[in-house]
């Protein structure tokens, strides 16, 4: 599983103040869990954020945006965001902000029980 170790070092830093967060190795790279809910993850060297639905076309006119397509067919919610669009504070805040924001009134998924 690989993934960019130094744009994780950036999330956490990002992180760092939130209260309860969560690091897990899932979807081939490094999620983070915000309050029970996924937030933020590394996937190779893009920036994955869930973002509100609604704003998805907006955040997808940024710069290295585009769809999350992990499993073959877009998920609504959820965008990559390439190198080319995090070089800056300024456009990495961006998109550590706008799921932070979605994750205060995102549902977390329910656990699925062991059989």
């Amino acid at each position: 599983m690989a993934y960019d170790e130094k744009l994780a070092t950036r999330v956490r830093v990002a992180l760092g103040t939130e209260k309860i967060v969560e690091e897990k190795k899932m979807m081939g790279g490094l999620t983070f869990m915000v309050n029970g809910k996924m937030c933020v993850g590394v996937h190779d060297d893009d920036l994955m954020c869930r973002i509100e639905p609604a704003n998805q076309d907006e955040a997808l006119d940024k710069r290295g945006a585009r769809v999350m397509d992990f499993t073959g067919k877009p998920m609504k919610g959820f965008v990559f965001v390439s190198p080319e669009g995090l070089t800056s504070k300024a456009q990495f805040d961006y998109w550590i902000t706008l799921a932070l924001d979605f994750n205060s009134s995102a549902v977390a998924s329910k656990k699925s029980k062991a059989k």
